[in-house]
C-alpha cells in the first residue's frame, strides 16, 4: 500500500511537471531577463507552502550569485518592507493568487520595485497586480 502511495505521488508531480513544458513562453523569458538586468535583489515572497517553496529559491539564487532574500509577507506590513529598493524585483508566489502577499505588492511598486508573479490564479489578484506573470497552476497536488 504505501509503496502504491509512494508511485502515485510521483506520477502526480511528474505530470504536474510535464505539463509546465507548454507554459514556458515570453513571459519567462521576460522575468528571466528582468532579474538578470536587475540591479538590485530578488526578493521572494509568499505564505504557508508558497513561503516555503520561496525560502528554497530564495537559497537556490544565492547560491548561483544572484543576490536574494526571503520577505514573509505578514512581517514585511510590519516594518520589513523597509529593506525593499527601487532597484529589487519582488518575486511573489501563490497557487491562488489571492493571498496576503497582495497586500504588499502595491507598496512594494511604490517604491519602484517590479514584480513577478509565479501563480496559477491567472485572472488573480496578485496576476493583476504584477508586472510578470508566470503559470505554475497543477491540475493536482
Amino acid at each position: 500500500m504505501v509503496v502504491e502511495q509512494a508511485k502515485e505521488v510521483l506520477r502526480i508531480e511528474a505530470e504536474g511537471i510535464l505539463a509546465l513544458i507548454d507554459r514556458i513562453g515570453p513571459e519567462f523569458a521576460e522575468a528571466v531577463n528582468m532579474i538578470y538586468r536587475s540591479k538590485g535583489r530578488v526578493i521572494v515572497t509568499g505564505i504557508g507552502k508558497s513561503g516555503l517553496v520561496g525560502r528554497k529559491i530564495s537559497s537556490t539564487l544565492n547560491s548561483t550569485g544572484t543576490p536574494a532574500l526571503f520577505l514573509h509577507p505578514v512581517e514585511a506590513l510590519h516594518g520589513d518592507l523597509g529593506m525593499v529598493t527601487a532597484h529589487d524585483i519582488l518575486l511573489a508566489i501563490s497557487h491562488s493568487g489571492e493571498t496576503e502577499v497582495n497586500d504588499i505588492i502595491p507598496i512594494v511598486r511604490s517604491f519602484g520595485a517590479k514584480v513577478i508573479a509565479m501563480t496559477g490564479g491567472l485572472q488573480s489578484r496578485m496576476a493583476k497586480l504584477a508586472d510578470v506573470v508566470l503559470d505554475v497552476g497543477v491540475a493536482r497536488e
